[in-house]
Parts: structure tokens; C-alpha cells; sequence
């Protein structure tokens, strides 16, 4: 009987303190003005995002702001700082200051263009200009992509093009038109590549804001895979040979939107340089040799004896429209073998002109 009346007594006195909690916490939320609920720690409360929130007037989090309703707080007191590039420098220019070679190698740093055999405008018979496409994924095309840093800089192609252009000993033109109408200046030129600066936030491990970090955008070079070239083909009818003479190089890009959008699977140049112009700066830089490093040729060398792989994308051979092969054919391969076909019209007009 004592032990069902203590149990009893036990029962009454945990009602009674139960109720007391529910009224003190009725009282907290009236005071509060919020219907926030405790949670088990004690002096935490839950936030309508989930996150818990220290009470009292302690500091708020940078993601947090009662004010502005989830904005940014305004602070006048935060540090901007500038961080330094952390990339390879794929265009960057320094020189060996010893020799980089088991051998002396001064060759390379004398080596000149040959002047190219003066055609009269007389003896021109038979001209035809060719627009072509070199895609640096091909295997034959891979000494475009070699990317390593020798005596003179970096030896990418797209590397020697761009610090050429920044020392201003060629010209960049405007992509308007391929007649190399329009120069640029060197700035509007670069920006071609999508640089630019980036002012990202920094916080701490509690969340708040500690400072705006100044950073480079970077420039991917593996994302420039094509380049378009501009050639003439002549029949000189005095030395009856048919030359082939590289006008103009222009790298090639997606158009993109300001957000990274790509748009469209057309390809359009960055800026045009005149080739003439480049052939004493190409003949300074080596190309690439997988199979014997010592017995390389130079850059001038190699647009000079054809050792690249392409593919027409337009001409002035039964063209009176002034069109490009896809705007002629939607067929990627009927392209190609229309590229084909305006090869073998050209050497066959050479081989023509002989009897055997």
C-alpha cells in the first residue's frame, strides 16, 4: 500500500513539473516574438535554414543577416589581397641562363628565313587562294601541342604566337575580315584568350567574411586546337613550277556567351597575323621531334615543307558566292571529299601542262 501511494506521489509531482515547462516555454516564445523551439543543448536555437544559431547578441555569420534578409553584410573593413598566379606560364618568356644542352647550340639563335623566289605578276598564270583547317589533335599535327619550356620560353606553338605578339614584333588584326584590314592593340588581342580577373570571397571556418582574394583568370591553351591558314597557289609559267606561298595564321575558338556558354559548333578566329611577318620569329623556335630530339626542324621549316595535316574548308575554285564548303554541304564527309577534290583540280593543273 506505501509503495502504490509513493508511485502515486511520484506521478503527481512529474504532471505538476511538466506543466511548468510547457508555461515557461509559452512565456519564452511570447517574449521572443519568434516560434523558435529549444533544441537539446540548451542555449541554441534553430534558424529557419536549418543552421543552429548561438543566442544572445553574439556576432552573426557572413551567410547570415537579419537585416538585409540573406544579403551580404555591408563591411567597409575587409582586406582586398591580389594572389599571384599559380599556373605553369604557358606563354611565359624566361631564358636559360646557363646552357640548357649537352652541346653548344648557337645555330638556332643565327638561323634566317630563305628569302622567297620573286614571281613576276606576268608570269602568274594560274592563281587560286585556299583556306584550310589544322586540327592539333591529329597525330601528324602533335608538335603543335608540345608544351615544354626550353632556352627561349615556352615552345607550344600558340605560346610563340602570343609572345610574339606581346613583344609587338607582329601585328594582331581584327577577325572581321582575313584581308588584314584592322589591326588591334595588344590588350584587345589578349582578351580574345577570355581573360580577365576574378574577386572571389573568403571566409573562415565559422563562416564569416575575412577578406576579397584577387584572382587571374587562367588561360587554358589546350583549348585552342584549331588554326586556320590562308594560302595562295601560283603556276609560275617561267620556271614552270607551282609554288605554294601561307598568306596568314589564325587561331581558332567557340563563340561563347559571358557566362562560358558555348553556342553554336562553329569555329571563329581569335585575330589574324601575317605570315610573312611571323617566318623570321618561326625560324628561331624548333618544333618538335618524337623520334630524334637532336633533328628537329625549325617552325618556318615545317609550314614551308607541308609537314602538317589539314583539311580545305574553302577555296576560290568554282566559288563565285564566296562560300564555305559547309555552307555547300551538310554532310561532314561529302566536305571533306569536296576538300579532296579542289586538291587534286589544283596539282592536276600542273600535271596537265606536260607531255609524256
Amino acid at each position: 500500500m506505501k509503495i502504490k501511494i509513493a508511485a502515486a506521489a511520484l506521478l503527481a509531482f512529474g504532471l505538476v513539473m511538466n506543466a511548468t515547462d510547457v508555461s515557461a516555454q509559452r512565456t519564452k516564445k511570447k517574449k521572443g516574438g519568434n516560434t523558435q523551439t529549444q533544441s537539446a543543448y540548451g542555449n541554441q536555437t534553430q534558424s529557419a535554414y536549418g543552421q543552429p544559431q548561438q543566442s544572445g547578441n553574439k556576432s552573426q555569420s557572413a551567410y547570415m543577416n537579419n537585416n538585409n534578409s540573406g544579403s551580404q553584410p555591408k563591411q567597409s573593413n575587409i582586406p582586398y589581397e591580389v594572389q599571384k598566379s599559380t599556373s605553369a606560364g604557358w606563354d611565359s618568356s624566361s631564358v636559360s641562363l646557363r646552357n640548357d644542352a649537352a652541346i653548344e647550340r648557337n645555330l638556332i639563335r643565327d638561323r634566317e628565313p630563305l628569302v622567297y623566289e620573286h614571281i613576276r605578276e606576268d608570269d602568274a598564270v594560274y592563281r587560286q587562294r585556299v583556306w584550310r583547317e589544322i586540327d592539333i589533335r591529329e597525330k601528324m599535327n602533335l608538335p603543335f601541342r608540345y608544351s615544354a619550356n626550353e632556352d627561349n620560353g615556352n615552345q607550344r606553338f600558340l605560346a610563340i604566337l602570343v609572345k610574339a605578339i606581346k613583344d609587338s614584333l607582329i601585328t594582331a588584326f581584327d577577325p572581321i575580315d582575313d584581308r588584314f584590314t584592322t589591326p588591334l592593340p595588344v590588350a584587345k588581342a589578349m582578351s580574345q584568350f577570355g581573360g580577365g580577373l576574378d574577386t572571389v570571397p573568403s571566409y573562415d571556418l565559422n563562416g564569416n567574411l575575412v577578406k576579397y582574394v584577387i584572382t587571374q583568370k587562367e588561360i587554358d591553351p589546350d583549348s585552342i586546337t584549331k588554326f586556320r591558314i590562308k594560302e595562295e597557289w601560283v603556276f609560275d609559267k617561267e620556271s614552270s613550277r607551282l609554288f605554294v606561298r601561307i598568306l596568314g595564321i589564325a587561331p581558332l575558338k567557340k563563340l561563347q556567351i559571358s557566362s562560358g556558354m558555348t553556342i553554336g559548333d562553329d569555329d571563329i578566329p581569335m585575330f589574324w597575323v601575317y605570315y610573312p611577318d611571323m617566318r623570321p620569329i618561326l625560324a628561331k623556335y624548333e618544333a618538335y621531334n618524337n623520334k630524334n630530339f637532336g633533328g628537329r626542324m625549325t617552325w618556318e621549316e615545317l609550314f614551308e615543307n607541308r609537314f602538317f595535316a589539314s583539311y580545305i574548308t574553302k577555296s576560290t575554285l568554282d566559288n563565285p558566292y564566296d562560300q564555305r564548303l559547309k555552307a555547300m554541304y551538310k554532310d561532314p564527309i561529302l566536305r571533306l571529299l569536296e576538300g579532296d577534290n579542289i586538291k587534286e583540280k589544283i596539282f592536276n593543273y600542273e600535271q596537265d601542262l606536260w607531255s609524256y
